[in-house]
């Protein structure tokens, strides 16, 4: 495959993305910002949870040049437009989050000084994502973080509606509004012959990214906490988009 077809692909993902998360990349920058708070740029292992081509992993890895940085995501055909993007300082597995064993098949049984995500945990069952918050915490070292940047409900809908509103008027006046929507990008990806390979492999998984949990931040804080996170909270927010932050 071209790398110019990848490069496309990945412009492309980056604006789709940007229709509902107009301020992505400050969004992005916090992350950063926390796992180096907490690694103060030294030697570091950070995971990436549900990486998708590796927008996060990538960022990370360019801003904190002596972590290692690993990017995990069941979807073959999304980590191999991430071999485009991410670079050879940036490792990524591929792996069901919701299978338990995941962390040992894949070589990282731990410590980490710290895990992310970014967009990628709604589609957990709670059941599912309460068992890999408690994976995370017996491999988080003590210390260490786990960072979720997500759109995270409010809890009454009310609040959820005034979110929902604050967040069209905000990509309205950075102009992202109009941008290629999720189902067109994936209609068109899923098109493309020159991918066929990475869309046979997607097919042979049965991969679909889909569906939301309806978890409230408050709902991810108390999970984190029960799984043996020692605090968690909201450390930016923008309407119902969260960096929630968990210290292990």
């Amino acid at each position: 495959m071209r790398s110019t077809t990848m490069e496309q692909w990945l412009r492309r993902w980056d604006a789709q993305q940007e229709r509902n998360i107009p301020d992505r990349e400050e969004r992005f920058r916090v992350v950063i910002d926390v796992v180096r708070a907490v690694t103060a740029d030294g030697p570091a292992r950070v995971v990436d949870l549900g990486c998708g081509p590796g927008s996060l992993s990538a960022r990370l890895a360019a801003e904190l040049p002596r972590a290692e940085m690993v990017g995990v995501d069941a979807d073959p055909l999304l980590l191999g437009l991430g071999a485009a993007n991410t670079g050879p300082r940036v490792r990524l597995v591929e792996a069901d989050l919701a299978d338990p064993g995941w962390p040992e098949r894949t070589g990282l049984a731990g410590p980490w000084d710290a895990a992310v995500s970014s967009t990628a945990l709604h589609w957990l069952h709670p059941d599912t994502l309460a068992a890999l918050y408690r994976t995370l915490a017996e491999r988080i070292r003590p210390g260490g973080v786990f960072v979720n940047a997500d759109h995270l409900g409010l809890a009454t809908p009310g609040l959820d509606g005034l979110a929902e509103s604050v967040r069209k008027a905000r990509t309205a006046r950075v102009g992202t509004d109009q941008n290629e929507d999720w189902a067109e990008w994936w209609q068109s990806l899923l098109a493309d012959e020159e991918l066929a390979p990475l869309v046979d492999a997607r097919s042979e998984r049965a991969i679909a990214h889909d569906g939301d949990n309806g978890l409230t931040v408050a709902d991810h804080a108390r999970l984190l906490r029960t799984a043996g996170f020692t605090e968690a909270g909201p450390l930016w927010q923008f309407g119902d988009d969260h960096v929630l932050t968990a210290i292990r």
